[in-house]
């Protein structure tokens, strides 16, 4: 927190952070692996980091420390944590303990925060497919916020989103933009297989193009042969589109590549997992774990960076 290892337990912040009252703070997750071959590294570090500065721009911050030292600070907190898998989040927030206006600007706070993490959607849900819900709330327009950016205050709609969906008894919720469109997740990104075509939607749509949505893609443009795969489109995809789709399946770095087997109560496909997303998900896991290989500044073994 702000350059020094904290307990969890003493990582406070004013309850007058501008932050926490009006949502300008941007933050990112990351995950850490355990290698097949012993030892562990954190996976797309810095392109993580790169992301949260671009974030920070986007809201007029300016992040008090440079990516580097982030990174050094994201491997220091894991290994602190004696946390080979786990999951890491950088939040800059702003604070000065005391209530601003909206218009105020005060001094932007780092704090990197490591915890165990499992499969965010379920072991269940990685294994058998999840059942989603096409939510009510919608992606806001590009005219009404910042669409590739992790700022805290966009979150509410999801949150929003997650929690009536949870509450009606879905796992997880989708949401469309105002031309009806569906976007992504409440925090993924939305990927379907027909007739052998790999859809998702453009990184110019209301979404965020995420990293693991990249990661994936990178694996289909160079497995597509031995997956069966056509070809892979970026394009808007309508409702019917997802519910006849013969696979539908969500990526993000917390939910990594999870099956839907079923849509507001219509079966997709087999009611499970199919061939491409469970060709997917094996090689994603496996270039994460270090069983294949990736990028070289794809993963930071941990003590790279700080020995």
């Amino acid at each position: 927190m702000n350059g020094e290892l904290v307990p969890g337990d003493d990582a406070r912040v004013s309850v007058l952070a501008h932050t926490l009252h009006y949502g300008v703070g941007v933050f990112e997750g990351i995950r850490s692996y355990e290698c097949t071959g012993g030892g562990a590294s954190v996976f797309r570090l810095d392109d993580h980091l790169k992301r949260l500065a671009e974030s920070a721009r986007a809201c007029g911050l300016e992040l008090p420390y440079d990516r580097a030292t982030l990174a050094r600070a994201c491997v220091d907190v894991l290994e602190d944590n004696g946390l080979l898998g786990g999951y890491l989040r950088p939040l800059a927030y702003q604070d000065e303990g005391k209530l601003t206006g909206l218009g105020a600007s005060p001094p932007v706070h780092v704090a990197i925060a490591a915890n165990p993490w499992g499969a965010y959607l379920g072991e269940e849900g990685l294994r058998r497919g999840i059942r989603v819900h096409i939510s009510s709330y919608r992606r806001a327009s590009h005219g009404g916020f910042l669409s590739k950016a992790k700022i805290c205050g966009q979150y509410v709609m999801s949150t929003l989103a997650k929690r009536t969906a949870i509450a009606q008894g879905w796992d997880e919720a989708l949401l469309s933009d105002d031309q009806g469109f569906i976007c992504e997740g409440s925090g993924e990104n939305l990927f379907v297989v027909r007739d052998g075509i790999l859809i998702t939607p453009p990184a110019s749509a209301a979404i965020l193009p995420g990293i693991t949505r990249d990661t994936v893609m990178h694996l289909a443009r160079h497995l597509d042969d031995s997956m069966g795969l056509i070809a892979i489109r970026e394009e808007n995809i309508t409702r019917d589109q997802l519910v006849v789709a013969d696979e539908v399946f969500l990526t993000g770095t917390a939910a990594e590549v999870t099956p839907v087997r079923e849509v507001d109560g219509i079966t997709i496909g087999a009611g499970e997992g199919g061939p491409i997303t469970r060709a997917l998900q094996d090689a994603y896991f496996a270039l994460v774990r270090g069983e294949s290989s990736a990028p070289e500044h794809w993963r930071t073994t941990f003590g790279a960076l700080v020995r």
